[in-house]
């Protein structure tokens, strides 16, 4: 089992609930921010040390919700400072960006790392969308010419030009070009019918974010799966990531009390205004591509942002949708998982909301001394083509 840490880098000095989106800045204070900054970078690093394997940074705009428009700033600082955890960008949203500047700066990333770049190709929120001005309806195209754009600068190895749909350049030639050849390791999500394709065209680690229980979790991988065999290639078990929150304490109770309050504080302050915007995205556009799709995405949709309001916090532990506990029962929970799913990649996020900065130290710690150490093994000895058959 390999291991990667999300931090979305909140800003946790406003106590309002329900604000519409975009949030009124003039609640941000600039030394509470510098104080956070410093803080959640020096958590990023330390994620390092207590034995993750990737280190998560992700864009989002105009909202507490996450500190970082620009997701490869945080990257770089964090690539510096580390000398061996990959540097995942999960990741730079590439619909309503340059995907010259994208191409740009994770190569200079790639290279500045010395190689530990892994690139995440995200189509975001629908929100975002937004806050850039760019027409969610065109934000599947966008991202397929855009992922080919991108590829291609970073192997052709002469000048090119480009007249697509969304992007025109004269000439092409960007410097440096990434270390690894022909390109970084990749992470895409595998959330909708469509971008699980794109996931499997481009041969990425696909990314299950949204696990709403097992057998949707099962369904999306035997998806990606047969998707991947369509394009002619055999996915392993390390080309599956599940996305999970974690809370580990001396008690079940305490554990759950944390999470539980972070939780609270995440949906009700932080994701209360996207929610709304997204809303209106999601009906008045075509974010999702068909109305059928929409459609089997809304229950999920729902689900993620509103904190599963339909299940109790216990239930969603029991059913394996959060890593909740003690050390030991968090071992027995990813065991559990990767048993039921068959993925050997787990993206746990520990800073939810407003958990301090102790409590997500302690779980770190749990983590490196007791949970890790006890599922490392999982995976070790998988068939490839057995993991949610």
């Amino acid at each position: 089992m390999k291991y990667s840490y999300t931090h979305h880098m909140p800003y946790t000095g406003i106590d309002r609930s329900g604000q519409d989106w975009p949030v009124p800045n003039k609640q941000f204070d600039p030394q509470v921010g510098v104080d956070l900054f410093n803080r959640y970078i020096d958590d990023k690093v330390y994620a390092e040390q207590t034995g993750f394997d990737w280190i998560g940074c992700n864009e989002h705009h105009m909202s507490p919700y996450g500190l970082m428009p620009n997701p490869n700033l945080v990257g770089a600082v964090v690539a510096n400072r580390t000398k061996k955890a990959g540097i995942l960008q999960s990741g730079n949203i590439v619909p309503i960006v340059n995907p010259i500047r994208v191409a740009e700066e994770y190569a200079m990333l790639d290279v500045m790392s010395g190689g530990r770049l892994v690139a995440g190709f995200m189509r975001g929120i629908p929100h975002e969308y937004v806050a850039y001005n760019v027409s969610p309806d065109e934000s599947y195209a966008r991202m397929e010419e855009a992922m080919a754009l991108i590829k291609k600068a970073w192997s052709e190895p002469e000048p090119f030009g480009w007249e697509g749909e969304f992007y025109q350049y004269r000439a092409v030639s960007i410097w440096p070009k990434p270390v690894q050849q022909p390109f970084p390791e990749m992470v895409m999500s595998a959330t909708s019918e469509r971008s699980t394709r794109l996931a499997a065209k481009h041969r990425a680690v696909a990314g299950i974010l949204a696990l709403t229980d097992m057998d949707d979790g099962r369904a999306n991988i035997a998806r990606f799966k047969q998707f991947s065999r369509e394009e002619g290639w055999e996915p392993t078990n390390d080309h599956i990531m599940v996305g999970l929150n974690c809370c580990i304490a001396p008690t079940y109770e305490e554990a759950k009390k944390i999470l539980e309050e972070g939780q609270e504080y995440f949906f009700g302050v932080l994701g209360g205004g996207i929610r709304t915007a997204q809303n209106l995205v999601v009906q008045k556009t075509r974010f999702y591509g068909t109305s059928e799709e929409a459609d089997k995405l809304k229950t999920k949709f729902v689900n993620m942002r509103s904190g599963m309001k339909t299940r109790s916090f216990d239930e969603r532990v029991e059913m394996g949708l959060m890593i909740c506990g003690t050390p030991e029962m968090a071992v027995e929970q990813i065991t559990r998982l990767h048993k039921e799913l068959g993925n050997n990649r787990l993206g746990l996020s520990i800073k939810i909301g407003n958990i301090s900065d102790e409590h997500v130290t302690r779980t770190q710690d749990y983590l490196r001394d007791i949970v890790f150490p006890a599922t490392r093994h999982l995976g070790e000895s998988d068939d490839p083509a057995q993991a949610a058959e």
